[in-house]
């Protein structure tokens, strides 16, 4: 008997075992088929029949040793796409795909037969060559359980004019950076529903039109339209979308003024706020402050006026304000003290007056402030010296008075410090620098940056400018924070009226004189060298100057004084020559015809 149920068990076992060892062997011949395809032998060199499956480069597999994901992902496959969904999209118990970077060609439209694992939920094809209408993801409707889609950065065009809408339903699809153009691109995706929609970007194509209404996307949590060239106004309709988190419509030509009501339920969710590179107008609307867990505001590079509302002292939870290159005046808000979270502080370029908040000392968190090119007045708060994240204090062409407060000395983060075009006094503090540059690779990573350089012109005054705008690709500023930075990176006190030594350690040994320029009594290194007494010493220095100029001066007028007359005198000479080879010519001419006359023969 007991043998028996032994040989039974025994049974049991291979009949459950032969399923999967049959579907092992079956995908293994379709990985292999699938590498034998490409047109490099060399990719994927551990694909072999030596190997098991379940350690092929990409591969993971589950607890019955059958393929669940593969990742192949920067890979040079170099094939079309329709041996991709013939040989992989196939497999039976396929989860996840990624093939982002892997040199993808051809159309979506896949082979007739295709049929898609049941299984699927996420496919990754960005960042190949894949063209064609994106009507064409159709095709991938027998994907049944897809979930997430990612085509960006491809070559997908506007989708053929017989199409309808999507027909399955994504919750996370991505086409940014497509050849996607057209004024209905938007009404002819969301036609047939966006219900189950979570993520949706759009971004760096040419679309078109106005943007239309969401409010059927109740479950949008991300929307990315930036960077395209759509028009008309914001709608209010973006209210209604209570679960979104992130709205990005930077770069586009919208107008007219920020909704009023983007926060008007108090169940928003709205985290992540950009609308800078557009055209909109009006006054930065008071309910912002209604947008509780709001945590970067970027509303840069517009035609906003009015003053910066108080109530966005309330946003506990914000991180990054910008603001700059808009027409703003009034006061910065002291409420903005209570924002215990602010990192960055981005107000340039605007026409705000009054004095800087001494109360910002309280925003210990504040790593960016940079209020240059506004008209405020009053003095540097010595409050900043209690931030010991600061990094970048940007505060010229402004008319701030009074000294360097020496406090700064305290921001151990510090590396850049723009103070130019102010009417800035006293000396420059040595303290300033005693502990400045030990900044955190961390710091300054989380916004894409930019440097402008100055052209030299008259008008615009320091080094240039350090600048926060969304078009700058993150990794161009991570080269800057990474560096190990042990001193101060850069420095601008002209156009001032500072005075005194300008202190022999570095870094101020490492700036050119042009940062120190048009401050009268300033002194010392890369300056002309200070005496016993700077400022008597720097008036000789200047007089001496002066005396060289003038020497220097008349050296070159008596020089061109003498050129001129040298070239007068030889201008004269010719004349004169010239005048007597023409007297010559003549009286040869006279002796000529008399001759001619005298010997002419006779007739008689």
């Amino acid at each position: 008997m007991t043998c028996s149920n032994n040989i039974f068990l025994l049974v049991s076992l291979f009949i459950f075992l032969c399923p999967s060892v049959s579907a092992a062997n079956n995908e293994l011949q379709q990985l292999l088929s699938f590498k034998s395809s490409l047109p490099d032998s060399t990719q994927l060199p551990n694909w072999s029949k030596t190997n098991n499956l379940c350690d092929f480069t990409g591969v993971t597999c589950n607890a019955n040793s059958t393929v669940v994901s593969l990742d192949l992902s920067s890979n040079k496959l170099h094939l079309d796409f329709q041996k991709v969904s013939y040989f992989l999209l196939t497999l039976p118990n396929l989860q996840t795909l990624f093939l982002k970077n892997s040199n993808i060609t051809g159309k979506i439209s896949p082979l007739a037969r295709f049929q898609c694992s049941s299984v699927l939920t996420k496919l990754d094809l960005s960042e190949n060559s894949i063209a064609g209408p994106v009507s064409d993801i159709f095709s991938l409707s027998s994907c049944i359980k897809l979930q997430s889609l990612n085509l960006s950065g491809n070559l997908l065009e506007y989708p053929a004019s017989n199409s309808k809408g999507l027909n399955f339903n994504l919750e996370s699809l991505d086409l940014s950076y497509n050849k996607i153009t057209g004024p209905n691109f938007m009404h002819w995706l969301l036609s047939r529903g966006c219900s189950e929609l979570v993520y949706l970007s759009i971004k760096g194509n040419k679309i078109a039109g106005s943007l239309v209404h969401l409010q059927d996307c109740k479950n949008l949590e991300f929307l990315d339209l930036s960077s395209n060239s759509f028009v008309g106004e914001l709608s209010e309709s973006f209210a209604k979308l209570t679960n979104l988190e992130t709205l990005d419509v930077s770069s586009n030509l919208l107008n007219g003024s920020v909704p009023v009501g983007i926060c008007q339920d108090p169940k928003n969710s709205l985290k992540v706020l950009y609308l800078q590179n557009n055209e909109f107008t009006g006054p930065i609307p008071d309910s912002l402050g209604n947008c509780s867990k709001l945590e970067s505001l970027d509303l840069s590079f517009n035609y906003l006026d009015g003053t910066i509302p108080s109530s966005l002292g309330s946003l506990s939870n914000l991180r990054d304000l910008i603001l700059w290159l808009n027409q703003l005046h009034g006061l910065i808000p002291e409420e903005l003290m209570y924002i215990k979270t602010l990192k960055n502080l981005i107000l340039d370029f605007n026409v705000l007056s009054g004095s800087i908040p001494s109360s910002l000392g309280n925003c210990t968190s504040l790593k960016w402030i940079s209020l240059s090119n506004n008209q405020l007045s009053g003095e540097i708060p010595a409050s900043f010296g209690q931030l010991p994240n600061l990094a970048i204090l940007k505060l010229g062409n402004n008319s701030l008075t009074g000294s360097i407060p020496s406090e700064l000395g305290n921001c151990r983060s510090l590396i850049w410090i723009d103070l130019n075009t102010n009417l800035l006094n006293g000396t420059i503090p040595p303290a300033l620098f005693k502990q400045s540059g030990n900044i955190a690779a961390e710091l300054l990573t989380e916004k894409p940056y930019g440097y402008v350089k100055n052209d030299g012109s008259k008008e615009c005054h320091g080094a240039g400018n350090l600048l926060e705008f969304g078009g700058i690709r993150q990794e161009q500023f991570n080269r800057i924070s990474t560096r190990g930075l042990n001193y101060l990176g850069d420095m601008d006190l002209s156009n001032n009226h500072l005075s005194g030594s300008i202190p022999e350690s570095a870094p101020f040994n490492t700036f050119p004189e042009y940062r120190f320029l048009n401050n009268t009594g300033l002194c010392g290194y890369p300056l002309p060298q200070c005496g016993s007494d700077a400022t008597t010493k720097t008036g000789g220095q200047n007089k001496k100057s002066s005396r060289r100029q003038l020497t220097l001066a008349g050296s070159v007028a008596m020089g061109l004084l003498f050129s001129l007359f040298c070239i007068i005198g030889l201008i004269l000479i010719a004349v004169e020559t010239r005048k007597r080879m023409k007297k010559k010519e003549a009286v040869l001419e006279g002796a000529g015809e008399a001759l001619s006359i005298k010997y002419q023969p006779s007739h008689v």
